[in-house]
């Protein structure tokens, strides 16, 4: 017996997980697919970069909620903040998000991840309002990994009523503790790759007391040390991925 044939009680059937869902080119067909055999809203988390395609665009407007995310409004804190393919323009995003809109029928819940010292500075978070008054979604969903819920309500106000604070503040604070410092850290590398730098900078820690947590999840092999142009970084450990010797380097 299928989910979807019990009782049970389902919001959204969601494209989302590890990868980048729009990468799918069949996503449009697997959408309508979905929608032939169940009621069920579907919903899409994608990280919005692909909005700049037609054809992309096209096959999310098939889909009843999309749920993309919006990190920086200038290309200096996009580069960053997201470490793109030289290719990614944030202004292009932003357009692509804007098209979108003009067209998809469903709703749209604009995620925006705040990190402490790189894209929550007054000048920025008023630029990305800009670029989210652009957009017009039904509702702006504030993330963050350690920024305080002081900051993250000045911040609520500042997006208007449509924003909503999504962070979980019972597990990771302003300035994590060292009984859960590890697991910020995992979180923050679990998002997107990270040098020890951005770590340090966003948690508030000086980078001699976070290697001892990343050496610990390096050993767990919950997350593995790479290089990429010349920089130092850290990303999730998948099975398929070649095991790197442990070590206790420093940047």
């Amino acid at each position: 017996m299928s989910t979807l044939d019990s009782d049970q009680k389902v919001d959204y059937i969601t494209f989302s997980g590890s990868g980048e869902p729009t990468l799918n080119s069949s996503l449009g067909n697997l959408i309508k697919k979905i929608k032939e055999i169940t009621t069920i809203p579907v919903a899409v988390l994608t990280n919005g970069t692909l909005l700049t395609k037609e054809s992309v665009r096209e096959a999310l407007l098939h889909a009843d909620l999309v749920i993309p995310s919006l990190d920086a409004a200038t290309q200096e804190v996009f580069d960053r903040i997201n470490r793109p393919h030289p290719s990614l323009k944030i202004r292009k995003i932003i357009e692509g998000l804007k098209k979108f809109r003009q067209d998809f029928k469903g709703s749209i819940w604009l995620e925006i991840l705040l990190v402490k010292g790189i894209n929550d500075s007054p000048p920025h978070i008023q630029k990305l309002k800009e670029a989210v008054i652009e957009i017009d979604p039904e509702r702006i969903q504030l993330n963050t990994v350690v920024i305080s819920l002081s900051e993250m309500e000045t911040v609520k106000k500042i997006f208007g009523k449509k924003a909503e604070i999504i962070a979980e503040f019972d597990k990771i604070q302003h300035t994590p503790s060292s009984l859960n410092l590890k697991d910020a850290v995992l979180a923050m590398v679990q998002r997107r790759p990270v040098t020890l730098q951005d770590m340090a900078v966003s948690l508030g820690k000086h980078k001699n007391e976070l290697i001892k947590y990343v050496d610990m999840l390096i050993k767990e092999d919950k997350i593995r040390l790479a290089t990429h142009e010349g920089q130092k970084y850290y990303e999730p450990f998948f099975s398929g991925n070649h095991k790197i010797k442990h070590h206790k380097g420093k940047e």
